[in-house]
């Protein structure tokens, strides 16, 4: 099946991550969005198949068909109004939308998974999860500079991923408590969420900028044992002493018991193909069915983060069924 890709952006993400896995995927991008006059002359030179151009409507009208399947990096929005909106918009046109949750893709995600489905850590009652940095000067990026409403702040940037993962392994999450600060950019730059899964885990993500010893990574507690992850790729940390073994991702830990896990099979690399496996379904009503990941699961984080924001003012915020 022949593909045409728009590839809109060509920062760190669209040249960093996208490009790199569309080309693996055999997707190579036919059209790049980008007015930046440094990311033209990088597109051009790194795609030399792809047309540059400055505006998406531009990119739009190089495609064959206007009802293009879409691929949103996450957060589908800013809130989860936004969100359902768009997967609303998107299934009455028929287009397919799918939204890049990559993370789910991580070695310690795909380990944890399979962790969980042999049952090896019992009932578990609490999921830890940090993305802890130390950054005490911000980048100068927008990211750190837009306020919420324009889709800044660390909520949107670390926690549609902390609480992605959450809800994947855990199931929806019907409360909400959470701490967010701003000590060093407009928006939050440090962010702590407790949520209460319907299911009963409980869920503590952190995700911060001002940590100057980021904690371990993943700490999940059952009643048969842990399994604990202490770094997370070029992040420091403060307390290692359970470091990855070559072919291993985290440790079974139980008291002074402790067992090093064979990582899972997969990676990030295997998203592109199952969007591409997901349009080449001959049946129309199937294609959004395939896609990697439902948008409606992206509705769900939102709805999580807004209530996030309600819940910093010191209370405990209830989340509207997914």
């Amino acid at each position: 099946m022949s593909l045409r890709v728009a590839l809109v952006g060509y920062g760190s993400a669209g040249r960093g991550i996208h490009a790199p896995l569309l080309l693996d995927a055999g997707m190579a991008p036919s059209a790049v969005v980008t007015a930046d006059p440094q990311r033209v002359a990088q597109a051009r030179a790194e795609l030399p198949g792809a047309d540059v151009v400055p505006e998406l409507d531009a990119a739009l009208r190089l495609e064959l068909d206007l009802g293009v399947a879409i691929v949103v990096d996450k957060p589908l929005a800013v809130d989860a109004a936004q969100a359902r909106d768009a997967t609303a918009r998107a299934a009455a046109a028929g287009v397919p939308l799918t939204v890049f949750q990559n993370r789910r893709w991580d070695t310690e995600n795909l380990t944890l998974r399979a962790l969980l489905q042999r049952g090896v850590l019992g009932r578990v009652h609490r999921f830890e999860r940090r993305w802890e940095r130390w950054r005490p000067v911000p980048k100068e990026r927008w990211r750190e500079r837009a306020p919420a409403a324009q889709g800044g702040g660390i909520l949107l940037d670390l926690h549609p991923h902390l609480v992605d993962s959450a809800v994947q392994f855990f199931g929806p999450v019907e409360r909400v408590y959470a701490e967010v600060s701003a000590w060093t950019t407009p928006a939050e730059d440090e962010a702590f969420l407790a949520l209460r899964h319907a299911g009963g885990v409980v869920s503590h993500l952190t995700a911060s900028s001002v940590a100057g010893a980021p904690g371990p990574r993943t700490r999940v507690l059952g009643s048969a044992g842990a399994y604990v992850v202490t770094t997370f790729e070029a992040e420091p940390s403060a307390f290692g002493g359970l470091d990855d073994l070559p072919g291993h991702c985290g440790w079974l830990v139980r008291g002074s018991e402790r067992e090093a896990v064979p990582a899972a099979p997969g990676g990030h690399r295997d998203f592109y193909p199952q969007v591409r496996a997901a349009l080449a379904e001959p049946d129309p009503a199937r294609r959004q069915a395939a896609m990697p990941v439902d948008p409606r699961d992206a509705v769900h984080v939102l709805q999580v983060i807004d209530a996030a924001r309600d819940a910093a003012t010191g209370r405990v915020v209830t989340v509207p069924p997914a």
